[in-house]
């Protein structure tokens, strides 16, 4: 936003998680089954082979499974080429969103960012608000060398925008890809980068409210409280790229629901 050695995981385990300047206490997430972290594509093909596939692909060519923030069609700025989805400034600018909305949900995907670019991924976006960010958590996409906001944690890459931060640097040279999961289980999230967890968080734990109540977030009541929402892609004004963006809602189980 800016404007104002990897495991798989584990069963519902509780951990200590190095978000930025302190350790966020939440639980983990419970995937149900080991993956790989490499890219995108690794993750879906062995997950189809386990049998524990439906997933969705949100770039398919097109931009059928997008539209623009509070309107119908998609802003003109936005692109669809082959597997890729691109934002490329000098035309019509606005987030994108998903046609859909998700509750509880994986979501994985590739980018890069242009030299000194911004960009972020929203969840849980409602259109009550007048802009998504008053609503959605965030994902930071940036260029961590050539943007100011890369030289704090809960501003670099991976992070949960202004709140939550990476504990060190693991995006790729600007202009080549990442690997991202966004992983959202009720009040569990978990950002993913290149592999490794970089930060969790407990969406309404005393934690998250100390954190929101210190932020610019504290004059937005509807900031991260929706149960779901949609998924936006952000336009900050700087070309970006997303490629292989895939989602698969997630069930809860008894034993999740009662943790």
């Amino acid at each position: 936003m800016g404007r104002v050695g990897s495991r798989p995981l584990s069963a519902l385990a509780t951990v200590a998680i190095l978000a930025g300047a302190g350790a966020c206490r939440v639980q983990r997430i419970d995937r149900g089954a080991d993956d790989p972290v490499d890219g995108v594509a690794d993750t879906v093909a062995a997950d189809e082979a386990g049998g524990i596939g439906d997933w969705t692909l949100l770039s398919d060519g097109t931009l059928d499974a997008w539209r623009g923030y509070r309107r119908d069609d998609a802003p003109g700025g936005w692109r669809a080429n082959g597997d890729t989805i691109a934002f490329l400034p000098g035309t019509e600018g606005g987030t994108l969103i998903s046609r859909d909305r998700f509750a509880d949900f994986e979501l994985v995907f590739e980018w890069r960012i242009s030299e000194g670019g911004n960009s972020g991924v929203f969840y849980r976006v409602l259109e009550t608000e007048s802009a998504p960010y008053w609503s959605g958590p965030e994902y930071q996409i940036l260029d961590n060398g050539g943007h100011p906001d890369g030289g704090a944690p809960e501003t670099s890459a991976g992070a949960n925008f202004a709140l939550h931060g990476p504990g060190q640097d693991l995006t790729r040279p600007v202009g080549e890809w990442n690997y991202s999961r966004i992983l959202v289980h009720g009040a569990l999230v978990e950002h993913w980068l290149n592999g490794a967890l970089v930060v969790a968080y407990e969406l309404g734990s005393d934690e998250w409210r100390a954190a929101v109540a210190a932020s610019k977030f504290a004059g937005w009541p509807a900031y991260g409280v929706g149960s779901a929402g949609h998924i936006g892609l952000q336009d900050h004004g700087d070309p970006v790229w997303y490629r292989n963006v895939r989602v698969r809602r997630r069930r809860r189980t008894a034993a999740s629901q009662s943790a």
